[in-house]
């Protein structure tokens, strides 16, 4: 388990939020759209292969490959108004999230958000959630200028909350993002999502894992 905490690190899509669900969420409007109301899905290899790649250049390929749109160009427009309507109206808090935040508000462990998404998105999903007033700060890893495999977003974090790396804990779900953590002597959790890949790389590196069908409740005691 994870112990004596002054401070948390809170990964956004897939830790704090059910949001990975987005890229179905992406193709199902899709066949609305483009598709005469008939189901498009990619496939299953492009469909994982997708899921990390730059937005622009999947909408090109899905143009190209399966035929749908004017153009490439056409399809990324559609996609960013689905993906800011989704962080906007629909997106929710995974299983026990907000119970967590609450105890450890109340406990005194200052919190603040480390994403890979765009700022702009981390806010509309932080408003719609109503979590704002847990977090000391919110970081994106667009304006830090560097990804998760380096760790200059999380240097940024701990210097936010002004805790100690062994005093910290940070919160994710991907594989990547654990490895960088681990190196920097903090405590991580690596949180299940059946939308990301490396589940057992996580399990294997992180402090904490919490598996499918738990939630962050069961770091409550």
């Amino acid at each position: 388990m994870i112990k004596n905490i002054k401070g948390a690190i809170f990964d956004m899509d897939g830790t704090l939020i059910d949001s990975l669900i987005l890229w179905d969420v992406i193709w199902q409007n899709f066949g609305d759209i483009y598709c005469d109301g008939r189901t498009f899905q990619p496939s299953e290899v492009d469909d994982k292969r997708f899921r990390t790649m730059i937005l622009k250049d999947i909408m090109q390929e899905v143009h190209e490959k399966y035929g749908i749109g004017a153009s490439g160009d056409e399809l990324l427009k559609t996609t960013n108004e689905l993906i800011t309507k989704f962080y906007m109206e629909e997106v929710q808090l995974k299983e026990g999230v907000l119970e967590f935040l609450e105890y450890c508000y109340e406990h005194g462990i200052k919190m603040c958000i480390a994403s890979a998404s765009e700022m702009q998105l981390i806010r509309h999903a932080v408003k719609h959630c109503n979590i704002g007033k847990y977090f000391v700060a919110i970081l994106s890893c667009a304006e830090i200028g560097k990804g998760k495999d380096e760790p200059d977003i999380y240097l940024k974090a701990l210097e936010c909350l002004g805790t100690k790396p062994n005093e910290t804990c940070i919160f994710e779900d991907s594989h990547v993002a654990i490895e960088t953590a681990d190196k920097l002597g903090v405590q991580t959790v690596g949180i299940y999502d059946k939308y990301n890949y490396g589940q057992d790389k996580i399990q294997k590196m992180a402090t904490v894992y919490i598996g499918d069908g738990e939630s962050l409740k069961k770091l409550i005691n």
